[in-house]
């Protein structure tokens, strides 16, 4: 892509890699930066930006309560070896975001930290395109919402397969970038299949939304994300990537994993 064409805000960004995807689902595929090291985060993240349209890259934090226990290990480790958001912004998303778009994805209280306001200008300075805060009730988002417009950076919303109608319908109708649908109840984690309600789910999303429906939570195999893929315009993969690199004998054996996973998984959604 030449400078010319390049989006100038996050926003445009994430707008234009689920356009740039054809006819098939664009891929996200998840990262906790700062595991297994800040520096080899960022390797994970340029391997993945080999096969993916955007990424979606986690800040580990003490109380991850959307998270499941392979995300939650790797949180833990990630803080224990001293990762914090502004470690994560410098060292991993700034780099990262040269050669795709970064979704970030960080809890309420490291946005309250930082200043609700003054959050989304420091993110989008470090190149994010978006924002996913798991534990704001989208009621209560209007003041972060206009801060990150203002910011240029997408407030990226969620959905659950438990959401009201009329919650889903003022999610869809507010949201930037694309809406994130939550495939299962509960936490992150692979699961044995996917729902047979989805479809629904995302449908109703759609009908509301002017932005992309993208699905996450329990997509573990190439062919599950076709799946996906044949109903969503993204799939989003997380906790089977940070397993394969939490199961490696090292580094260079884990992204060999992920490696090849994200380009099975590529293939599958050409299909």
């Amino acid at each position: 892509m030449t400078q010319e064409t390049e989006p100038t805000t996050g926003a445009r960004r994430l707008e234009h890699a689920f356009a740039g995807r054809g006819r098939r689902a664009a891929l996200m595929p998840y990262l906790m930066g700062g595991f297994p090291s800040l520096e080899g985060s960022l390797e994970v993240g340029r391997a993945y930006a080999r096969h993916a349209d955007l990424v979606e890259l986690g800040v580990p934090f003490s109380d991850p309560l959307a998270d499941g226990p392979v995300i939650q290990l790797a949180g833990q480790r990630a803080l224990e070896a001293g990762a914090t958001l502004d470690g994560v912004l410098e060292q991993v998303a700034s780099p990262l975001s040269a050669e795709v778009p970064v979704v970030l994805m960080c809890y309420l209280n490291q946005i309250l930290a930082h200043g609700l306001e003054g959050a989304p200008a420091a993110l989008a300075s470090h190149g994010v395109s978006g924002l996913i805060v798991p534990d704001m009730p989208a009621a209560e988002s209007a003041e972060l919402r206009a801060a990150c417009d203002e910011a240029g950076l997408a407030l990226v919303p969620l959905v659950a397969p438990t959401t009201p109608p009329a919650d889903v319908r003022f999610i869809a109708e507010h949201a930037r970038g694309f809406v994130y649908v939550v495939s299962v109840t509960g936490v992150t984690g692979e699961r044995a299949e996917i729902p047979p309600e989805l479809q629904r789910v995302v449908e109703g999303v759609r009908a509301a939304a002017s932005v992309p429906v993208a699905v996450g939570f329990g997509i573990g195999t190439p062919e599950q994300a076709a799946a996906v893929g044949r109903i969503a315009d993204g799939v989003i993969i997380g906790s089977r990537l940070v397993r394969m690199l939490a199961d490696a004998k090292s580094l260079e054996e884990g992204l060999e994993g992920v490696d090849g996973f994200l380009l099975a998984t590529y293939d599958a959604l050409h299909v």
